[in-house]
């Protein structure tokens, strides 16, 4: 079988922040990085053994969700960034017995140390190379069953703007925006948001806005420079939050793609998420979903008499 190949370049630091364009083409995004490494230290003692990621919801495992979730946007391989304890995630993505191999290619790396979020991305520039790359966080669901073309739609805009960053965003209440990155737009698109600058965590009153970050990123390469030159938190963690705030400072091109009602996400960080996660998720199933229902309504008509 013949395979013809592009012809590959380096690209120059300017050049990096467009390369979606290949010998003036637009090239479609098909990889994708998936940080895996956290420690699930407010999932204790159930991650004690056990990786949050690998945590079942419902049928599957919270990570299983993601991965579907990005098949079905049109990724083909997924590198994921692990750390210590996380082998049960390779094991999972081994082929079973009768299984077929998936569309989708595995790749893993080790994160060495928990040194934040952005330094786990950094861990994927020899994979990413000079392509635009995804990053879909492992502990966070979009939409149910994870049915979301978020993905999709972030990629479109992407291309369409030659941005260095898309995120993906959804509107919280303003009591709550002190536990995420959010947004500050400059201009409202017809599909997308132009953002002027991301804050990490504000309270209520110096929040910019009510979108958060939603667990979703397309990066240009340009990334990995801006990550380099973000200084540790006190906590000696790299926020990616700041490298995409250098971005911003930059001027480049930075968008933020709104998820719609029912792409919610499911962020299984905390009890609270996860309960409701695998509650909402077991009783949607197709199978068990009416039955798990039904119980439900009668324990709670005998709690109420």
């Amino acid at each position: 079988m013949i395979q013809a190949f592009a012809r590959i370049r380096r690209f120059s630091k300017e050049e990096k922040t467009h390369s979606c364009i290949l010998n003036g083409k637009r090239k479609m995004i098909r990889s994708a990085v998936v940080p895996v490494a956290g420690l699930g230290t407010r999932l204790l003692p159930a991650t004690r053994s056990q990786p949050k990621e690998m945590l079942p919801v419902a049928r599957k495992p919270v990570v299983e969700y993601v991965v579907d979730e990005l098949a079905a946007n049109g990724i083909e391989q997924i590198l994921f960034v692990t750390g210590r304890n996380k082998t049960s995630i390779e094991d999972h993505f081994d082929l079973g017995v009768n299984e077929s191999p998936p569309p989708t290619k595995f790749f893993y790396t080790r994160q060495g140390s928990p040194r934040g979020l952005g330094d786990a991305v950094l861990a994927g520039e020899h994979f990413a190379g000079d392509q635009p790359f995804v990053v879909a966080l492992g502990d966070s669901i979009l939409g149910l069953h994870a049915q979301s073309k978020a993905v999709s739609r972030m990629i479109e805009v992407f291309e369409q703007n030659a941005a260095a960053c898309v995120v993906a965003v959804e509107e919280v209440p303003l009591s709550e925006t002190g536990q995420y990155g959010i947004v500050a737009p400059a201009d409202y698109e017809k599909d997308a948001v132009r953002v002027a600058h991301l804050v990490e965590k504000p309270g209520p009153e110096k929040a910019p806005s009510r979108l958060a970050i939603a667990g979703r990123y397309i990066f240009s390469p340009r990334i990995f420079d801006e990550i380099r030159r973000v200084e540790a938190d006190k906590r000696g963690e790299i926020q990616l939050t700041d490298a995409i705030e250098r971005m911003c400072t930059a001027g480049l091109r930075v968008y933020a793609v709104q998820l719609t009602p029912e792409e919610r996400r499911y962020d299984v960080g905390n009890f609270a998420s996860y309960f409701e996660a695998f509650v909402e998720f077991a009783l949607a199933d197709p199978v068990h979903g009416a039955e798990l229902q039904e119980m439900l309504r009668k324990k709670f008509e005998v709690a109420v008499v």
